[in-house]
């Protein structure tokens, strides 16, 4: 049963967090819009499902602040047709986002935890274009690629070297890189000639931890 209250809550969101911000995509603002955020939230945090900043969502990770989904969705340009890979699953939150526009997004999370709460969140919404697997974001998931667009919901050092790779020509990454005190979100678009980089704007995300591979599932 749908609740008006988040239904009012989450209209006001999207006009005055993203459209007032200056998010101008139709479909992002739609895809926004169409996702009950509080769903993605931990219990005690639902009445704060719709405040423009991140939660905490157990393991010391959090659901990224709508403003800053919004920004990365629409720098990735999706159509209906798109491939898509998310770096870091958390909640399933951003992963439900961009399930509404694209073809098929592939999420991976490294704690199995989170992951395996994710993926109950987005069955139970009805949503059967994403699917979640446990890896090491560090490496991507080549067995779904190559991509048009990927997302990195974790700031990295540096751009991991295999991320680009599974990119199609013409396909975006969207990350954050630096320290926590000073980190810019990138957009690298792959081309014939090579890479090409350009700063989209300043961030604070929690840190994408390299390790060892775990087996995908």
């Amino acid at each position: 049963m749908r609740d008006p209250a988040s239904a009012r809550l989450r209209r006001r969101m999207v006009r005055s967090d993203l459209a007032g911000r200056g998010v101008t995509d139709r479909r992002v603002l739609a895809a926004m819009q169409s996702v009950p955020r509080e769903c993605f939230v931990e219990p005690g945090q639902q009445a704060h499902a719709y405040d423009d900043r991140p939660l905490a969502i157990g393991a010391g990770q959090t659901i990224s602040q709508p403003y800053m989904v919004a920004v990365m969705t629409e720098a990735a340009r999706l159509t209906r047709r798109s491939r898509v890979l998310e770096v870091g699953t958390g909640s399933g939150y951003h992963a439900a986002v961009l399930a509404r526009l694209a073809g098929h997004v592939w999420t991976i999370e490294r704690i199995p935890e989170l992951a395996a709460a994710a993926r109950h969140r987005l069955a139970a919404l009805g949503i059967r274009n994403a699917t979640v697997r446990v890896a090491d974001g560090w490496h991507g998931y080549p067995d779904a690629a190559p991509y048009d667009a990927i997302l990195v919901a974790a700031a990295a050092p540096e751009v991991p070297a295999a991320l680009p790779e599974q990119l199609v020509l013409g396909g975006r990454l969207i990350i954050p890189v630096g320290p926590s005190d000073h980190q810019r979100l990138l957009v690298l678009e792959r081309s014939a000639r090579g890479v090409e980089t350009r700063v989209l704007c300043g961030c604070v995300f929690v840190p994408l931890i390299p390790g060892a591979p775990e087996p995908a599932r």
